[in-house]
């Protein structure tokens, strides 16, 4: 199922392709959409593309190549009402079912960025706040956020530009995704791994290369229990 969005620039791919015989530059594509940078088409892209529906050529200019197109949209006289603006008919909510803006949610700091590939400056100071579902948040202590900057994690789901959502806690168990303060000095998010006295942080992304340090030299700074997308 794709997001409006998507579904969105799918159909403006789909057809400046029929018509000029090319796929959009990503500047079209982002005043087509409304969005202020290029990063968020870069985001749309990588999600049409995980679900199958466009593929990247290498090579080529405005190398995009629509695959597949989702079944409303194949079907002929389509013209999908979100694309054009038009707001779709309140559903009746089912007995019982709680109102959106009901749901309980609570503010955490966003304690700047946090690399997700070659590790940045440690953390120090809160640049906003967001608002997260109550839900999101792993039992009892200290939560925090943190904006991804990199791509090490993508395997793991976890985009440039994300929002994570940390627990914070100084141990971690094999496996678990950490905020991880390198020598008192890099912070980065990896996937935490004991070997013996030393401590690998894997990344999740063939391109980057596991780090291991003595394991004096990490300091488990939170664990990873949700994440916030923005398309």
């Amino acid at each position: 199922m794709l997001t409006r969005k998507q579904l969105e620039l799918l159909d403006f791919i789909k057809q400046r392709t029929d018509r000029d015989g090319v796929p959009p530059s990503f500047d079209e594509m982002k005043d087509a959409l409304d969005l202020r940078s290029k990063s968020g088409i870069h985001r749309l892209i990588t999600a049409l593309e995980e679900r199958g529906f466009i593929r990247r050529l290498a090579h080529r200019a405005r190398a995009l190549e629509i695959v597949k197109l989702p079944d409303a949209m194949e079907r002929p006289g389509f013209s999908p009402r979100v694309i054009q603006g038009d707001k779709p008919k309140p559903t009746p909510q089912p007995r019982g079912a709680m109102d959106v803006s009901q749901i309980h949610a609570l503010e955490l700091p966003v304690m700047g960025r946090i690399a997700a590939g070659v590790p940045i400056e440690a953390i120090s100071h809160v640049s906003h706040h967001v608002a997260v579902p109550g839900s999101m948040l792993s039992g009892k202590g200290t939560h925090y956020a943190l904006e991804v900057k990199g791509d090490s994690m993508i395997e793991a789901g976890i985009n440039d530009g994300d929002i994570v959502v940390i627990r914070e806690q100084v141990t971690a168990e094999n496996g678990d995704i950490v905020v991880a303060l390198v020598d008192d000095a890099e912070a980065t998010l990896k996937r935490f791994r004991r070997r013996g006295a030393m401590i690998a942080l894997e990344a999740a992304n063939p391109a980057y290369e596991t780090r291991v340090f003595p394991d004096h030299m990490v300091k488990v700074q939170g664990r990873l229990v949700g994440l916030i997308r923005s398309y």
